[in-house]
């Protein structure tokens, strides 16, 4: 807040404007102008509003906002036999969500067994899901879950590579649907 002042005195006179015009412009009178580029008056916004206005630039340049840093989300991937592994979550422990990216010639099962449970949603292409005895194709738009203490794989139909979401509970959480019930029943 200290660099207001300056700052505020400063863009003012690039604009040579003097204390009086901008005071005729805001409405602010020029003492209390006066002090605010002295730093002997507390900016306020009802203060800088109108003078940001009068020298047409924004807010963020009055009060030396730092700038916005990138909004965008870095995930960093895993890549492993045959999928891409990107963490959705990035807390320990309780449920964990995953976008995999199985490459199409990861279709060789191997089944494993760990403590959790897992929720699987096919995103594009087909995945294959080796769970105990059964073997299931799934499609875009449909899900799997099941006790991961079960001998399971998941891969490629070998067609196309498969993304998927996933959300895996290590200590066995299973995921909660909530829905409403059918009328009628």
């Amino acid at each position: 807040m200290a660099a207001v002042g300056p700052r505020l005195k400063h863009i003012r006179q690039q604009r040579e404007c003097t204390l009086a015009r901008l005071s005729e412009i805001t409405g602010i009178s020029v003492s209390t102008l006066s002090r605010l580029e002295s730093g002997q008056r507390k900016p306020s916004l009802e203060l800088l509003l109108p003078i940001a206005h009068a020298h047409q630039v924004p807010l963020d340049e009055l009060v030396g906002a730092p700038p916005v840093g990138d909004p965008r989300v870095r995930l960093k991937p895993v890549k492993r036999t045959g999928m891409t592994v990107v963490p959705l979550t990035q807390q320990p422990g309780g449920l964990q969500a995953f976008k995999m990216v199985l490459d199409r010639t990861r279709c060789e099962p191997d089944p494993r067994t760990h403590e959790g449970y897992e929720w699987l949603y096919v995103l594009s292409g087909k995945a294959r899901l080796v769970l105990a005895e059964h073997d299931i194709v799934l499609k875009v738009g449909e899900a799997a879950e099941f006790d991961t203490r079960l001998p399971h794989w998941f891969g490629s139909t070998g067609d196309a590579p498969v993304e998927i979401l996933s959300l895996f509970g290590p200590q066995g959480e299973r995921m909660h649907v909530r829905a409403k019930p059918a009328v009628g029943r």
